[in-house]
């Protein structure tokens, strides 16, 4: 293997590694999003309770199907992250293969 192609593989990783990182980072701060989020509304509903005041309680109900409804979210959010970071160990891996392949050549 010469110099252009080592340089050439490296880039490969280099940006296998950037897309990982972006990629993940992504999908954290989506679902840091989300909990951020329902952390306000569980709190909005702790404060509807402790008012006992009844249009307060009657919001809850609705507050607390978006609640699980943000949590579905998150569960899908974390099946996504999922799947993506095994498409980029696995797309790592072939570069990674794909070198050891040129080093043997």
């Amino acid at each position: 293997m010469d110099g252009e192609d080592a340089a050439e593989e490296d880039d490969e990783e280099e940006s296998c590694d950037v897309e990982a990182w972006e990629t993940l980072s992504k999908s954290f701060k989506e679902v840091q999003s989300v909990l951020d989020h329902n952390r306000r509304l569980i709190q909005q509903v702790n404060d509807n309770h402790r008012s006992k005041i009844p249009s307060n309680l009657a919001k809850n109900v609705d507050l607390i199907r978006e609640i699980n409804s943000n949590i579905s979210k998150v569960i899908g959010l974390y099946s996504n992250l999922s799947t993506n970071f095994s498409s980029i160990v696995q797309q790592r891996r072939a570069v990674s293969d794909k070198v050891v392949k040129n080093v043997e050549s």
